[in-house]
């Protein structure tokens, strides 16, 4: 005789049937199998990456959340932007904060609040999503741009190449050459 072996979402289905006061994170896993994957419905015009903004987030979520008894507020406390998920029956909540720079024009606060609230809000709930505005954070520094190299400081170049002053490779490395230049080479 096999033994049936249910899993976490059978579990929580057959306790919600019967009228049993779910916990939050029984709550959260239900609502999370229900949110899935979140369309994103904007690019970021720097990196020119698709990503989904805070207000496909909410309606993403929030009708999700609702109808497993959570409630989303994203308040300021202090200096602090703040996602809560509260569990409407025990009042037991989870939190994620990130705090707000102080050096910043009302109208940078103002974008920096919706980027903080995006990304409390994925943090939160785990949510799949690309880091746009992060990839810089793990490409190599780019290099300066390569100064152009006139015809006479080619030609000193050149010299200095024949007396072993100085190396072709550093040449190429310092200068961008024309196709003419590096002709010669």
């Amino acid at each position: 005789m096999q033994k049936e072996i249910k899993t976490a979402t059978e579990k929580i289905q057959e306790l919600n049937e019967v009228g049993v006061v779910l916990s939050l994170h029984q709550k959260l896993h239900k609502s999370k199998l229900a949110i899935g994957k979140v369309t994103k419905n904007a690019t970021n015009p720097h990196f020119k990456k698709a990503y989904a903004d805070i207000n496909a987030l909410i309606d993403a979520v929030e009708p999700i959340l609702l109808e497993n008894g959570l409630l989303l507020i994203q308040p300021i406390l202090g200096n602090n932007v703040c996602t809560q998920i509260i569990d409407i029956d025990s009042g037991a909540m989870i939190e994620s904060c990130m705090e707000l720079p102080s050096n910043l024009s009302p109208q940078q606060m103002g974008s920096a609040i919706t980027y903080f609230r995006r990304y409390t809000l994925q943090s939160s709930l785990s949510l799949q999503a690309i880091d746009d505005d992060g990839n810089t954070a793990e490409q190599a520094p780019k290099q300066p741009a390569k100064e152009k190299l006139s015809a006479e400081r080619f030609k000193a170049a050149l010299e200095k190449i024949a007396s072993g002053e100085y190396t072709v490779e550093q040449l190429k490395a310092k200068f961008n050459l024309t196709k003419e230049q590096e002709a010669q080479l």
